[in-house]
């Protein structure tokens, strides 16, 4: 019977366990972090099809020497449809690889390729 009961404990441990949920980002609050830290932020253009359908919305941020558009899901799987809309799109003499990145459900594609430092700027201003 306790053996039984330990059983069941473990059950029900393992069934309340699950993949933890990765945080969501938001425009707003991650657009105003890069602003306070003197990158310039604005709009993303028509030109962007992409970037101007984000369902979580999108910006487009100046850095000293790169630009990055960052669009975001409302989820991971709104990412993950915007990440592979860009892999889709992208002209054919651009490494693709190389620009693009995304973390949670921001979407960031570079003009070049970034440094760590550029990185870092717009990754540790996502912000939910």
């Amino acid at each position: 019977m306790k053996r039984l009961s330990i059983i069941a404990a473990i059950v029900l441990l393992a069934a309340g366990c699950g993949k933890p949920k990765e945080k969501l980002y938001a425009e707003q609050p991650t657009s105003s972090c890069l602003q306070k830290a003197g990158v310039q932020v604005g709009g993303v253009g028509s030109d962007d099809f992409v970037a101007s359908s984000a369902t979580g919305g999108a910006f487009h941020a100046t850095l000293k020497d790169n630009q990055v558009t960052v669009s975001f899901g409302e989820t991971l799987v709104d990412a993950d449809n915007i990440d592979q809309a860009y892999r889709r799109f992208h002209a054919k003499n651009v490494g693709i690889d190389d620009v693009l990145r995304t973390q949670g459900n921001a979407v960031m594609l570079w003009h070049q390729h970034p440094s760590d430092d550029d990185i870092s700027t717009i990754t540790g201003c996502l912000s939910s």
